[in-house]
């Protein structure tokens, strides 16, 4: 299928977990282009409303659903449609559940408790097949589909083993390759965004400001990067100049580590 790329201002984009940290600045990147952005939450009800507010109801719709539930996802879906008189045709899976990245009081590998993976996995791998799912009878239907997968850089570099969240990860970045080959016929293209510790989102406040200026001092653009400079290449997976690009893992973290 020959599919043309749309503009910016022609897609309905759904972020999950889009109304903080990283997620609202990758809501807010995609407003700023002139997407239409669907914009889910959980429990983040008075930030979603805030994003409402910068940029119009016209523009941003926030939708409470849990990722997790095929029934919710599928609401959202439906009040997206309803709402922009089109169907989602990109979604960005950057729902995080219940984790902090504080490396002093993560649990260690004699201790960790199989529901912590189950908690993750839950909602980075079941929440992504979801709204996958949900997405693909729009995204035939317009022939175009872009699915952007957040992911991390700790495949390559365990410099803190976060046992659970590492392994939802990897489990996601198999999730987009296969998801990759199977729906790249109908246009659609599935890849991940893999970051570092982003300076600063809610999930990464309560890392010591000492960690940060260690990974700033090994990367070779001697600082962290931000969640708006993280957010750019989000944006880059929906653009027309990757539509020949799919099932990649693109790692933006100022350089740390090596695909």
């Amino acid at each position: 299928m020959n599919a043309v790329t749309p503009g910016f201002s022609s897609l309905v984009v759904l972020v999950t977990g889009g109304a903080r940290g990283l997620g609202a600045a990758i809501s807010r990147a995609f407003a700023g282009q002139g997407a239409r952005v669907v914009v889910n939450y959980r429990r983040s009800e008075a930030a979603a409303q805030a994003l409402r507010r910068e940029f119009g109801e016209r523009q941003l719709l926030p939708v409470q659903a849990d990722v997790t539930d095929p029934a919710q996802v599928a609401a959202m879906f439906a009040a997206a449609r309803a709402h922009f008189g089109a169907p989602v045709t990109v979604v960005v899976n950057n729902a995080l559940v219940d984790f902090v990245f504080d490396g002093d009081a993560r649990p260690k590998a004699g201790d960790i408790a199989w529901e912590r993976f189950a908690v993750q996995f839950q909602g980075g791998v079941r929440g992504a097949l979801n709204t996958v799912q949900a997405a693909l009878s729009g995204m035939r239907e317009a022939g175009f589909g872009r699915v952007v997968n957040i992911g991390t850089n700790l495949f390559q570099n365990p410099v803190v083993p976060y046992h659970d969240y590492t392994a939802s990860k990897a489990a996601l970045l198999s999730l987009t390759r296969t998801l990759a080959a199977d729906l790249g016929p109908d246009g659609i293209t599935v890849n991940m965004v893999s970051g570092g510790l982003l300076r600063t989102t809610d999930a990464s406040a309560a890392t010591p400001e000492a960690v940060f200026d260690l990974i700033a001092a090994s990367t070779p653009l001697r600082r962290v990067t931000t969640p708006e400079e993280f957010a750019d290449a989000v944006l880059f997976f929906a653009s027309p100049w990757s539509r020949a690009v799919t099932g990649q893992n693109l790692v933006v973290d100022g350089g740390l580590v090596k695909d």
